[in-house]
Formats: C-alpha cells, structure tokens, sequence
C-alpha cells in the first residue's frame, strides 16, 4: 500500500481577537478546527464549501504559510513544525502554489523569463545556462513558445497568465500543488483548457492536487475525492463518484442541488435545497453541530454535541448524528 505523501491530523487554526482598553484577547475566530486528511501521490483532493468555511485557511497551514494552533502536517513522512529552516526549504520546493488571481501572482517589472527563473535562481546551483533551457522547457510544458520568456505579464491573456503561474510553479519540480480557486478568475471559455492542461500535466509528471473550490460541476470532473467543508471543520468525504451519486450530510446535499445539470429531466426530478439563515462567525460557531443551526432535520442532540466523522461502506465518511453514510 503506498504511503500518504500528504497528511494532516486534527489541525487548528485560531486568530486571536483584540479589543477592550488595552488592546487583549477577547476572543478568537476559528477557521480551522480538527481537520484529519491524507492526499497520495498522483491524486487530487478537492475541499470544497461556501466563502468563510476556512478552506484557504487550511490550504495556507499546508503550505506553511499560516501556523496552526494545533494538530500536525507531515509531507513524504516528515514533520514540516519539527523541520529546519533549511528543510522546510527544501519541502517548499516540493509543495506550491497556484493562486486565483494570475495577475497579482506574476510581477509586473519582470519579463516572464525572470519570474520563471526566480524559483530556479534561488536553488543556487543551477547555471545560467540551464535556467534558460529550463525556462523553455517550462514554457513549453504549459503550451507557450520558448520566445514569449522575453514578454512581460500584461502582454499576455488571463489564460495564458495562469498557464505562466502554473509553470512558475513547476520550476523547482514539486510533488503537490494546491491550486487555490485556480480558474475561478478566467473566462468560462478558458477554464477548460487550464483544467484540461492541469489534467495532462497531473499525468505526465505524477503531480498530486489540493483542489480548493467552490465549483461543484469543475470538482465532480477534476477531482478523484472530495471533502466537503463547513465553518472550519470537514463534514463529509469519499470518493467524488460515491459522493455526488448518493450525499449524506445535508450541507452536501444543499451544496449539490445548486450544481446546474446539463439535461432537462435530470433538473425537472431534482429540486433546489434552499438553506436558511447566512453562515455562522468563526468566532462564534454554534454549540453542538456546527451546522445545526442551518440544517433541515436538525434535532435535540445535534445542539450538544459536534459528531465525528465516521466511515460506510463505500470509503466515505460523514459527521452526522442523524445519518450514516453510505
């Protein structure tokens, strides 16, 4: 059985809250809390709930880039809290980075040739000549031409600006790639040809995905498993097929019931699950389920207490006191 390139075990992340005459701790908003999971190479995880449910909180403690309170991440079996600086270098290069936005990813001042050969520079034994060869190499890898390293960002369209994101962070040749929202911020005629690239390169160089999303329709073709978030905490998990063929947790099923379906039938069986009221602060989450307050068929035990996560049949797992899953 291959071993976890990725895991993460009851994470916290907490902000503190400051106020008051001078300035202390009168509370603390929690983005994160408890969340248990493992990504193996060549698969992609895809996170998914509403804006506010800490799922780019989580992809940042992945990355590093925010400290978690609690709970631990450990890459290809190490520890990144216990790490060296020069260690968690040397992780960093394995683990990067796609954001939303390719335009204030990408300096400006910088031809695309400089920003691609920034990661490589500061590896620190790389000639300069196989930093040129390695930036056409990598331009090509994202279905640019090797003459465009002279361009600057602005030259460029909003597609190829990401395909440019997406080969800068190639460079140092990373094991995973979390891609934040990576196509949320392109033309719908362009996200599929930066899936499809994403989709290609996942194959050819054995990439593992955190997939962080609000796009069900994008997930359910992108992602091999799906773990469905809400207000800081994972609520159900599995399979992406299992999954979107048979959800348990009613956020899941309210989430899914938005997803637009391509045959009139299909939207003629199916109806809307409204949900009411707006999600709850982080920094005051509602005792018990943390979606007990929004929930359809929430009942008395719900409002006491949060349930785990437990595993059915079909390597799914679901958080619910009144369901199992499937």
């Amino acid at each position: 059985m291959t071993a976890p390139l990725l895991e993460v075990r009851d994470l916290h992340v907490r902000y503190p809250i400051r106020g008051g005459l001078w300035g202390g701790q009168v509370g603390e908003v929690k983005a994160v809390s408890g969340v248990s999971l493992s990504l193996n190479p060549g698969e992609s995880l895809a996170v998914v709930g509403e804006s506010g449910c800490g799922k780019s909180t989580l992809g940042n403690a992945i990355l590093g880039l925010t400290r978690p309170t609690e709970g631990s991440v450990r890459f290809e079996g190490e520890a990144l809290s216990a790490s060296t600086t020069a260690e968690r270098r040397a992780l960093a290069a394995k683990m990067q980075v796609v954001w939303q936005d390719p335009v204030s990813a990408l300096d400006p001042k910088m031809t695309v040739g400089q920003s691609l050969a920034e990661p490589l520079e500061a590896q620190g034994y790389l000639s300069a000549a196989a930093i040129r060869e390695r930036v056409a190499e990598l331009l090509s890898l994202v279905g640019l031409h090797p003459d465009h390293a002279t361009r600057r960002p602005h030259e460029f369209s909003g597609g190829q600006r990401q395909r440019l994101v997406i080969g800068r962070a190639l460079a140092a040749e990373p094991k995973l790639l979390v891609l934040d929202e990576p196509v949320s911020a392109l033309d719908v005629s362009i996200r599929s040809q930066i899936l499809n690239l994403l989709l290609d390169l996942q194959k050819r160089l054995g990439l593992a995905y955190l997939f962080i999303s609000h796009d069900l329709s994008v997930v359910r073709h992108f992602a091999d498993r799906v773990a469905v978030m809400y207000l800081g905490k994972i609520v159900e998990s599995g399979p992406t097929q299992a999954l979107f063929a048979d959800p348990r947790h009613p956020y899941t099923q309210a989430l899914l019931s938005a997803v637009p379906l391509p045959e009139a039938g299909a939207r003629a069986r199916r109806s809307r699950i409204l949900l009411s009221g707006d999600l709850p602060s982080p920094a005051n989450p509602p005792p018990g389920c943390v979606f007990s307050t929004r929930c359809p068929i929430a009942a008395e035990e719900c409002r006491l207490s949060m349930p785990a996560l437990h595993q059915g049949s079909k390597g799914t797992e679901l958080a619910c006191h009144l369901r199992e899953p499937g």
